[in-house]
């Protein structure tokens, strides 16, 4: 394989979902109510989820009570891989 055969190769999938709601208190993650989270959306790699985490965080940063994260869902569709290294 030549670089440009990896450049030109879409990189792997790598599952993340971005959710949040009001939580009970600062002290725990524990949801107010659960038939009200906020499920943003799912997306392929951790840049883009980031992306979504960020702007809906920021629309919500007056209710202190409010929180959103991000789930790496490809951690959990396979535990055995290795989590790539942090930049």
């Amino acid at each position: 394989m030549t670089a440009a055969d990896a450049q030109s190769r879409p990189a792997k999938q790598l599952l993340h979902l971005v959710f949040g709601g009001e939580l009970e208190s600062l002290d725990d993650v524990e949801f107010a109510n659960l038939d009200a989270l906020d499920f943003v959306g799912m997306y392929p790699n951790y840049a883009e989820a980031y992306k979504a985490w960020k702007a809906v965080a920021q629309r919500t940063v007056d209710n202190a009570q409010m929180r959103y994260f991000i789930v790496h869902l490809h951690r959990l569709l396979d535990p055995n891989a290795t989590a790539p290294p942090r930049l």
